[in-house]
């Protein structure tokens, strides 16, 4: 639910970047639990899922379907937000250009870059640092040599786990001994270097054989060893305190405008990401889509090793919030629910422009507009109200009058607007 008391605590800055955020159709992620309204008996199910199966060993893939609009990014924005909560860790990796799901070491690379649990920053490098950072911290509370000589057993404690990788269980070691034992006439510089090295390897960057050698390190992230290589993420995270791994994939649905060569290898990484769930424990793949990717010829039928698979989620026409699919699309917002994030978003524009807008956009006006929308077909459309409502705001704290502006005119430049960008959004992108 939407705290009032979080909303009033802003300040003009915070409530203005939120504002000129969502006039681009989209929540700053930091502000995404002030927003949270509608979707509950999906966020309970996952809630469940995450505490009862999912951190207790389970693992599993769900797909996130809406049209544009509807909202996905928000609500895996929310997912993510109660994954952290729960004390698992997560990586929200957005697929575009520049990270296109066709090409696997890539995304592997943005899934580590992209991490976040119980440890500042975001990344892989950043864990490994903290955890390091925090084993020195024990060695300084016992005797200097003690603490020492424990961090260097754990070094080889990593390779008899279970599931392990041998190339993760080493490099993980190396790094204890290069922090710890470094070699008595090993060089402050070339220490460092040894450490880059390692730090580079775990977030799947090229390092030479020769460099990695003498880590015992033999293998580089691939296709074959990826597997491997995400359990032993997992395990690794466990051990340092986490539930599990949450991995959030965002705007898989621009897959579908690609050439075909480019849409089986993208195909065939989602079908390795689901087979790498299944020989997984404590992991939890979402994929966000719209309904094309299910129903289109270019969508997951056209690739028969993956549509074999999955061909069932969309099959029901009945709601299952335990299911494979998330149909957010199925399950748009209420009136009133729209109402309560519209009292929100006022409030905020109020703080942000500094002026009073409840008596001139009133619950009886954000009413209005639901049912001019409602007869225009477009009412679950969260981002087109959004957008709307914001540009009522904005007239009415310049002096016009709401009773004075055209809705229905209203509505229609709004969503002339969210078409181009729709368009704009489903153009090839990864065509290299």
């Amino acid at each position: 639910m939407i705290s009032q008391q979080d909303i009033n605590q802003l300040e003009p800055f915070q409530a203005r970047a939120i504002i000129e955020q969502l006039r681009k159709g989209s929540v700053p992620i930091e502000y995404v639990p002030l927003f949270t309204v509608g979707r509950q008996n999906w966020l309970t199910f996952i809630e469940d899922d995450l505490e009862h199966y999912i951190g207790k060993g389970g693992s599993k893939v769900r797909f996130i379907s809406g049209d544009y609009g509807d909202g996905k990014t928000h609500f895996m924005s929310l997912i993510k937000h109660l994954a952290m909560e729960k004390g698992f860790a997560i990586s929200f990796v957005v697929l575009t250009r520049e990270v296109p799901i066709h090409k696997f070491e890539t995304v592997y690379q943005n899934i580590v870059k992209q991490l976040q649990g119980d440890f500042q920053g975001i990344g892989i490098r950043n864990m490994l640092e903290a955890w390091l950072e925090k084993l020195a911290a024990t060695s300084v509370n016992t005797q200097k040599d003690e603490g020492q000589k424990k961090n260097i057993e754990l070094a080889e404690e990593f390779k008899n786990i279970p599931g392990m990788d041998i190339n993760f269980a080493n490099a993980l070691a190396a790094l204890i001994k290069n922090r710890f034992a470094p070699l008595p006439d090993q060089e402050e510089e070339k220490q460092d270097a040894d450490h880059e090295i390692l730090l580079h390897w775990f977030e799947g960057g090229k390092v030479t054989k020769k460099e990695l050698k003498p880590f015992q390190i033999y293998e580089f992230l691939n296709k074959t060893n990826s597997k491997q290589f995400m359990n032993s993420l997992i395990l690794f995270l466990r051990h340092i305190g986490h539930q599990g791994l949450i991995l959030l994939m965002d705007e898989m649905e621009t897959v579908v405008g690609q050439s075909a060569s480019i849409r089986n290898a993208a195909y065939e990484n989602v079908r390795l990401l689901i087979d790498n769930s299944e020989s997984s424990q404590y992991l939890h793949i979402f994929f966000s889509i719209i309904p094309d990717v299910l129903t289109s010829e270019k969508g997951f039928k056209s690739y028969d090793a993956l549509w074999s698979r999955i061909r069932s989620i969309g099959e029901s026409k009945k709601l299952n919030y335990r299911g494979v699919l998330v149909d957010i699309h199925q399950t748009p917002l209420k009136t009133d629910e729209l109402i309560e994030l519209g009292r929100c978003l006022r409030t905020i524009h109020g703080i942000s422009y500094r002026w009073e807008p409840m008596d001139l956009v009133s619950d009886e006006l954000m009413e209005q507009i639901c049912a001019s929308q409602k007869r225009m077909g477009v009412i679950s459309e969260v981002r087109l109200f959004i957008k709307q409502l914001i540009t009522i705001l904005d007239m009415a704290e310049q002096g016009e009058a709401p009773e004075d502006m055209d809705m229905g005119q209203q509505i229609v430049e709004t969503r002339r607007e969210m078409e181009a960008e729709k368009l704009e959004q489903k153009q090839p992108s990864w065509d290299n």
